[in-house]
C-alpha cells in the first residue's frame, strides 16, 4: 500500500487516453488523406478520359491504318505526352513527344548497326541523354529520350521492321499535339484555384497579425511572417500557369473568348505579389512593435481591426477572382474595392491613434499594401493613392 507524503492527498494514476481518443488523430489523417484523393480524382476526369483516348486513338491508327502489329509505343508516347502535368501546352506536349520519338529512334539505330545486349544498351543511354541535354534544357525531355531508347534496345524486335516502333511514336506525338490544339484543358480553372490559395495564404496572415496584437504577441506575427514567406512558391506556380493558360486561349479556338479573363488573372496577381511583399515587411515591423511596446493598447486595437477588415476585403478579392460566374466576380471584386476603399481612409497614425514614431512607421507601410490591393481589385494607382488620407 503507497503512503501518501505529509500534506499531499493519496497519489492517482494519470488518466489513461481511451482506445477511441487514441483512434481520433489517426482517423482525422485518413478523413484528410480521403477527401484529398477524392478532390484530386474529380479533378483528374478530364484529363483521364483525355488520355485514354489518346493513348486507344494513337494505338487503332498505328494498328489498323499503318498494319502494325501491337504498336504499344504508340500508345506509350501518347499517354507520356498527354500526361497529368498542370502546364499542358503545345511546346510541353511537342517537348514530351520528340523526347519519346528521338529516343525510339535512337534504339532502333543502335539495334539496327550494331545489335542488343548490355553493352550497346549502355552505349545508347550514355549518347541518348547527352544529345538531349545538348538539344534541350527540360528534364523532361532528356528523362523520356533516354527511357525509351532503353526498351527500345531491351525489347525484341517488332514484326514490322527495325524503324516500325520510330513511326509507332511520331503517330502517338501526333495524336497528342492534335488532341493538344482541339481539346485543351480548360485555362481558367488552375488559375482560379491558385489565385484562391494564395488570396487565402494573405488573408490568412493578415489575421494571424491582428490576433498578435489583439494578444501582444510577437512569436505569432513571425508566425504570419513565416506564413507570407512561404506563399511566394505559389505566386511562381500561379505565374507559371497563366504562361500557359495565356498560349491555350491564343492558340485554342475554343478559348479564345477567356483571354480577357486571364489577363485579369495576370494583372491581378502583378499586385498581389506587390501586396504580399509588402505584408510580409508589415508582419516583420509588428512584431517589432510588439517587443519595443510601441503602440498603446488603442493604437494595437485599431490596426488590428484595421488588418482583420483588409483580410475580409481579400476574401472578396478571392470570390472575385475564382468564381466561375463573371456576373457574381463583377459584384465581388466591387464589393472588395468598396470596403478597401474604407479601409484605405483609416489608413492614417492619428485615426489609428498611433502617438510613437515606432508605430507612425508601421501605419506607413501599410499604406503601400493597401495601395497594391486596390490596384489588384481594378483601381488605377493615382486613384488608388487618392484614396488614402494626407500625411
Amino acid at each position: 500500500m503507497e503512503i501518501a507524503r505529509r500534506g499531499e492527498g493519496p497519489r492517482r494514476e494519470p488518466p489513461r487516453a481511451s482506445g477511441r481518443a487514441k483512434l481520433a488523430p489517426v482517423t482525422w489523417a485518413a478523413r484528410d488523406r480521403a477527401r484529398a484523393g477524392w478532390a484530386r480524382t474529380r479533378a483528374s476526369i478530364m484529363p483521364v478520359l483525355l488520355m485514354t483516348f489518346g493513348a486507344v486513338s494513337a494505338y487503332l491508327i498505328a494498328q489498323h491504318l499503318l498494319g502494325h502489329v501491337g504498336p504499344i509505343f504508340a500508345a506509350t508516347s501518347a499517354l507520356i505526352s498527354l500526361g497529368f502535368g498542370r502546364d499542358l501546352t503545345l511546346r510541353k506536349v511537342l517537348e514530351v513527344s520528340g523526347g519519346c520519338t528521338l529516343g525510339i529512334v535512337l534504339g532502333d539505330l543502335m539495334v539496327t548497326f550494331f545489335g542488343s545486349g548490355i553493352a550497346q544498351t549502355a552505349v545508347v543511354l550514355v549518347v541518348s541523354l547527352l544529345l538531349a541535354r545538348f538539344l534541350d534544357r527540360g528534364v523532361i525531355f532528356a528523362t523520356q529520350l533516354g527511357i525509351q531508347s532503353l526498351f527500345v534496345v531491351l525489347l525484341p524486335a517488332p514484326v514490322g521492321g527495325p524503324f516500325t516502333r520510330s513511326i509507332d511514336a511520331v503517330v502517338g506525338g501526333l495524336v497528342s499535339l492534335l488532341i493538344t490544339a482541339l481539346l485543351p484543358r480548360d485555362p481558367r480553372v488552375q488559375p482560379r484555384h491558385d489565385l484562391q490559395q494564395l488570396v487565402g495564404a494573405f488573408s490568412e496572415m493578415l489575421r494571424e497579425c491582428s490576433e498578435a496584437l489583439t494578444e501582444a504577441d510577437s512569436t505569432r506575427a513571425w508566425h504570419a511572417l513565416v506564413r507570407g514567406r512561404g506563399s511566394q512558391a505559389l505566386v511562381d506556380a500561379i505565374r507559371t500557369t497563366l504562361k500557359t493558360s495565356s498560349e491555350v486561349t491564343r492558340l485554342a479556338p475554343a478559348y479564345r473568348r477567356y483571354r480577357e479573363e486571364i489577363e485579369n488573372y495576370e494583372h491581378a496577381v502583378e499586385y498581389l505579389d506587390l501586396a504580399l511583399r509588402n505584408g510580409r515587411v508589415v508582419a516583420r515591423r509588428i512584431a517589432s512593435a510588439i517587443n519595443n511596446a510601441a503602440l498603446s493598447e488603442l493604437a494595437a486595437e485599431s490596426i488590428a481591426e484595421l488588418l482583420e477588415d483588409t483580410a475580409e476585403a481579400l476574401d472578396l478579392v478571392a470570390a472575385g477572382l475564382s468564381t466561375t460566374d463573371r456576373e457574381e466576380r463583377r459584384v465581388n471584386r466591387r464589393s472588395a474595392g468598396l470596403m478597401l476603399e474604407e479601409i484605405a481612409a483609416r489608413a492614417h497614425p492619428r485615426k489609428l491613434h498611433v502617438e510613437r514614431l515606432e508605430g507612425e512607421a508601421l501605419v506607413i507601410l501599410l499604406r503601400p499594401m493597401l495601395v497594391d490591393l486596390l490596384e489588384a481589385s481594378g483601381y488605377d494607382h493615382d486613384e488608388a493613392v487618392e484614396l488614402l488620407p494626407a500625411l
